[in-house]
């Protein structure tokens, strides 16, 4: 089962943002013509506009073959289910492949954390839950 990241509006306006002043720092960097322009340019457009919008638009959940993965642009991560302890609320504005401050931390493994942000948490809990009673 895949669950999209709940998106806050004050986070992608920043990421948006952000991405755009990237851009347009690039397109001046190239106009201005000196020979380090494009390679300075293409850094810049990579980690100042694809990586956020990357992370943006590809900040997913899914759990499957008992495994709860996440992905959020480049970053993934595996977390057998069996080795889930825990899923409570938070509002933790610690980094984290969430997108949103309304987010569950899931406890894992022996005092592993990771916090998470689906779009319909109550869905996503219980699939962890049949997920857990499948095993």
């Amino acid at each position: 089962m895949i669950f999209r990241s709940k998106i806050d509006t004050w986070l992608s306006c920043v990421l948006v943002i952000a991405a755009a002043i990237a851009l347009w720092a690039a397109a001046a960097t190239v106009r201005q013509g000196s020979g380090t322009g494009l390679p300075v340019s293409i850094v810049v457009v990579l980690i100042g506009a694809v990586l956020p919008m990357w992370i943006l638009l590809g900040t997913v959940y899914s759990i499957e073959s008992g495994t709860l993965r996440i992905r959020s642009g480049p970053f993934s991560w595996r977390i057998p289910v069996a080795s889930i302890t825990s899923v409570e609320p938070s509002r933790s504005p610690v980094s984290s492949p969430a997108l949103s401050l309304e987010r569950l931390r899931v406890e894992y493994g022996a005092g592993k954390s990771i916090l998470v942000s689906p779009a319909d948490r109550q869905a996503f809990i219980a699939a962890i839950e049949h997920a857990k009673r499948a095993m």
